[in-house]
C-alpha cells in the first residue's frame, strides 16, 4: 500500500508575540493547522485578531516563536533565507488586498516577472501569463499597466501573479476586501474555479460569511488559538 501524502500545509503549535513598549502581545497561542492539496480553507475572526500574522507565516514571510511551519512535508525551521525564499517562489502563492502589482509594468509582465524569479524560460512565463490572464477574462487587457485597469481587473492580474508557478499553497489576505460585492463575487468565483482544477491548497482571510461558505472549511482565530468553525 502507497503512504499517504503529507498535508500541503502543516502548522504545529504556532505562538507569535510582538513587544510593545514594556508589553508583550500574544498574537498567536499556539495554532495547529493542516491542509491537504484541494482544499480551500476560511479564515475568520475579528480584525486585529492575526489573520495576516499567521498567513505570513503559513507562507515563510515571518518566522513564528515557536513552533512548526511544514511545507510539503518540508520543515522550514533550519532553512536559510536563500533556502526560505526559493521554496516561498516555487511552491507559494500570494494574494493580498491591495494587489501590490508593480506600477511601471504591463498586466502580461506582473505575471511573467514571478515565473523569471522562479527559474522559468521567458517564452514558457509568457504562455503562461497569457492563459491564465484570458482565463480570468483579461484577453483585451494584456498590455495595459495597472493604472488603466479597475479595481477588479487589477486583483485579477493579481490571482494570474499568484498562481502563475503553479503554487502548491495558496495563501490569500482579503482578496476581494476592496471590490464591490458584484465584482467580489465574481472574482472569488473565478479564484475557486481555478484553484480547485488545480489541486492547490488554499487559505483565504476573509470577513465576508457568504465566500467563507463557499469553501470546505472554516478555521476561527480568535483570542490567539484557532478552532473549526460551522459554516
Amino acid at each position: 500500500m502507497s503512504e499517504s501524502r503529507p498535508p500541503v500545509l502543516r502548522l504545529a503549535g504556532i505562538r507569535r508575540s510582538f513587544l510593545q513598549g514594556h508589553v508583550t502581545l500574544e498574537i498567536l497561542k499556539g495554532v495547529d493547522l493542516e491542509l491537504a492539496a484541494g482544499t480551500l480553507a476560511a479564515l475568520v475572526g475579528p480584525s486585529g485578531s492575526g489573520k495576516s500574522t499567521l498567513l505570513h507565516i503559513a507562507g515563510l514571510l515571518e518566522r513564528p516563536n515557536a513552533g512548526e511551519v511544514v511545507i510539503e512535508g518540508r520543515a522550514a525551521a533550519g532553512l536559510s533565507d536563500a533556502e526560505r525564499t526559493r521554496l516561498r517562489r516555487r511552491r507559494i502563492g500570494f494574494v493580498y488586498q491591495m494587489h501590490h502589482l508593480l506600477a511601471d509594468f504591463t498586466a502580461l509582465e506582473n505575471v511573467v516577472l514571478p515565473q523569471l524569479l522562479a527559474g522559468a524560460g521567458r517564452r514558457a512565463a509568457e504562455t503562461r501569463a497569457r492563459e491564465l490572464l484570458i482565463r480570468l477574462g483579461l484577453a483585451e487587457r494584456l498590455d495595459h499597466r495597472p493604472a488603466r485597469l479597475s479595481g477588479g481587473e487589477q486583483q485579477r492580474v493579481a490571482i494570474a501573479r499568484a498562481l502563475a508557478n503553479r503554487p502548491a499553497l495558496l495563501l490569500a489576505d482579503e482578496p476581494t476586501g476592496n471590490l464591490d460585492p458584484v465584482t467580489a463575487g465574481e472574482v472569488f468565483a473565478l479564484l475557486l474555479e481555478i484553484v480547485r482544477e488545480a489541486g492547490t491548497a488554499a487559505l483565504v482571510a476573509t470577513h465576508d460569511p457568504d465566500l467563507a461558505r463557499r469553501m470546505d472549511a472554516i478555521w476561527r482565530l480568535a483570542d490567539g488559538r484557532l478552532t473549526r468553525a460551522s459554516p
